[in-house]
């Protein structure tokens, strides 16, 4: 019976349908502990993981039985591709599963950083009455939403934002302006510089690769328009910390919500910790009991298949 080790946590019906076919070792501690992950891995045949674990050249070296790795979500960076491709290794991330749970975390956010009123709760319970302060929030309606990066999520946020009156624009190199994904949506392609000044809301879909790491660096942040609010759902590395920190502080952002960073957890010391009107939350944009259900089905569906062939 084949074996496959599961490094990270996933939905229960989904491990028990591969308990059904195969010799499954679920445990959402390994991840914590590369030396019985790799012990694990020595007569495994598959593999299935999360964002942290790290599967490494390394650790594919003692997997000499390993034919598929699956990826609970769909960005790849933790993930040596190149080793597994030299092994014959087969990667399956759950592509599209999440989508829906990210898009309406970016909207969700947005609505709460653009009315400015929520983050004041212990203020209100404390007595005090922030009436005249908090009377000068946005209405989402009318606001210029630009979304970097229009794949799969950043398409179903641009439609979300259209049913709320927003007005849409969006960069993708990888989507030209003639791409059809554009006039489906009601978005209106624009440059990568042009987008940033017009939009009162950026939000980040982009995988992290030497061409978007500090995609949104400080010479980029500091050409928003006073007011914006930045949301990163897509990888840590992608937005220069440091800068967007700086610009809470001085106030030239009204707000930022970061579900990733560059260091997961969050660093000691990190200038976020001290920066207003900041959304911080450990990487769960994706997750919600629905997602994770669909996630963990259709990776356990297509190790499965795999392992049959």
């Amino acid at each position: 019976m084949k074996k496959i080790v599961i490094s990270e946590f996933m939905d229960e019906a989904a491990v028990d349908t591969l308990r059904e076919r195969f010799q499954v070792r679920f445990d959402a501690t390994l991840v914590d502990q590369p030396e019985r992950l790799a012990a694990e891995l020595v007569d495994a045949h598959a593999l299935i993981v999360r964002n942290r674990t790290q599967v490494s050249e390394a650790l594919l070296q003692t997997a000499t039985k390993l034919s598929v790795v699956g990826r609970l979500g769909v960005g790849l960076d933790n993930i040596d591709m190149p080793a597994c491709a030299a092994r014959n290794i087969a990667v399956f991330p759950a592509t599209g599963a999440n989508a829906q749970a990210v898009a309406e975390y970016v909207i969700a956010t947005s609505f709460m950083l653009l009315r400015g009123a929520y983050l004041r709760s212990a203020d209100v319970a404390a007595g005090e009455w922030p009436r005249q302060v908090l009377s000068n929030g946005r209405e989402i309606a009318g606001s210029v939403l630009a979304v970097i990066g229009f794949g799969g999520i950043g398409q179903i946020v641009a439609r979300l934002a259209r049913g709320l009156s927003m007005t849409v624009v969006g960069y993708d190199p990888q989507q030209p302006a003639e791409a059809s994904c554009w006039n489906e949506t009601g978005a209106r392609y624009m440059a990568l510089e042009e987008a940033l000044v017009a939009a009162d809301v950026i939000t980040l879909h982009v995988p992290l690769t030497e061409l978007t790491r500090n995609l949104l660096d400080a010479r980029r942040i500091g050409s928003l328009k006073h007011g914006a609010i930045v949301i990163n759902t897509a990888r840590g590395g992608t937005i220069d910390e440091s800068a967007l920190a700086a610009a809470l502080q001085e106030k030239r952002l009204a707000g930022a919500a970061l579900d990733v960073f560059s260091d997961e957890p969050l660093r000691a010391g990190s200038p976020l910790a001290a920066a207003p009107n900041l959304i911080l939350t450990p990487h769960i944009a994706g997750l919600t009991v629905q997602s994770n259900e669909r996630v963990s089905s259709l990776v356990a569906a297509r190790v499965a298949a795999a392992l049959a062939e």
